[in-house]
């Protein structure tokens, strides 16, 4: 059931910023400011967004009131439909006097509140990836559930923090020709998958070398998450630290072994520091706490197919005999040995095929080349 366009709706969270409501609303939206007397606006403890908290003798909560047409109050009706919120009947003042309105309230209890909310800091933190969010989101607009929408939501979000990254990515062309994103004309991209992955099929033209545009080329993308990946090595013992565990990939192949010797890694969390995120795998993964971390590459795993963007490091860490064991998330049905191995062991690991992942094989021979420095 769509928001009545006759009733106004009063927005005092993430909607009032102009790029996100834009987005979901699926143009330009009609707003004044107004206030809601007898509550205040809290961050929801443990989240980033805001809930209405009632307090008697508050000045009231800031927003705006829009005024939507029914196209637009059946899009907000979606996007706010995953969190389980419904409207109620409210009285907000605007410089016009008192006018009946509906707002968006979550379940009672669902929320507890924290401190203030500032719609500014939310803006600098979480601004860009919210609108990247949603404009995957709606794409789902009349077809997706909302329901299959909550569910998705963590990794949606992944997903919008990589395209955010790439735009602040700097990408340097002193080998490459001087091409841009101007000279990529997109003719269609529909989303024909989505889950802990997405699938895109994308029609475009890119100009040749020669200058001319090409022919339509038919493509299909897999969109993953930009991730971290980290091999602990401790140089006065000489050794690393790897781990191993079971991979759908691998075995879909029909690899007679689909257990996966490899460095720990993990997907970089929205917001999250590169760093960070290879330091709490390590803790998730291994229970290892990291020391100085040495930045090997940042690369497309395979550009020809995947979105994939990996960061990889070299963690200095103490690892003494009898670290070794089976870690992982639960939540995540996450199986992983970890084990001890001497760096002669690894490089043999890599001269046998026993690895066989790139980061592995990359910060192998990355450790080789700056061993003699990192033991001095």
């Amino acid at each position: 059931m769509a928001l009545d366009a006759q009733e106004p709706l009063f927005v005092f969270g993430t909607l009032r910023d102009t790029v996100l409501l834009e987005t979901v609303a699926g143009g330009p939206v009609r707003g004044r400011t107004a206030v809601l007397p007898g509550y205040r606006v809290a961050t929801a403890k443990g989240q980033s967004f805001p809930i209405l908290v009632a307090r008697d003798g508050s000045t009231g909560a800031k927003g705006l009131l829009l005024d939507l047409t029914p196209e637009q109050a059946a899009r907000v009706d979606y996007y706010e439909a995953p969190y389980g919120y419904t409207r109620k009947d409210v009285t907000v003042q605007t410089d016009d006097g008192e006018i009946g309105a509906q707002v968006y309230m979550p379940p009672d209890g669902q929320w507890e509140p924290d401190g203030a909310w500032n719609l500014e800091d939310w803006q600098d933190f979480f601004g860009d990836v919210m609108a990247e969010a949603a404009t995957e989101i709606m794409e789902g607009f009349g077809t997706a559930d909302p329901e299959d929408i909550a569910k998705r939501f963590s990794v949606i979000r992944t997903r919008a923090q990589q395209r955010c990254n790439a735009r602040e990515q700097f990408s340097p062309s002193v080998l490459r020709q001087k091409h841009t994103r101007s000279d990529v004309e997109l003719i269609e991209n529909k989303q024909s998958y989505s889950h802990f992955f997405e699938l895109r099929d994308v029609m475009v033209k890119a100009r040749q070398f020669d200058g001319e545009m090409s022919s339509v080329m038919d493509r299909a993308v897999f969109v993953t998450a930009d991730a971290v990946t980290v091999l602990p090595y401790d140089p006065g013992r000489d050794r690393v630290l790897l781990i191993e565990q079971f991979r759908a990939a691998t075995y879909m192949r029909g690899d007679p072994n689909p257990w996966s010797l490899e460095v720990i890694a993990g997907r970089q969390d929205v917001g999250e520091p590169l760093e960070t995120a290879a330091r709490r795998e390590a803790l998730e993964e291994a229970g290892l706490e990291l020391g100085a971390l040495h930045k090997i590459a940042s690369y497309y795993s395979s550009p020809g197919a995947n979105t994939e963007y990996l960061t990889s490091y070299l963690g200095i860490a103490d690892l003494p005999d009898g670290i070794e064991g089976v870690g992982g998330l639960e939540s995540e049905a996450e199986d992983i040995r970890s084990m001890l191995v001497s760096f002669d062991t690894l490089m043999q690991a890599i001269l046998s095929g026993e690895a066989e992942n790139a980061p592995l094989i990359m910060s192998a021979l990355w450790l080789a080349r700056k061993r003699a420095d990192l033991r001095a």
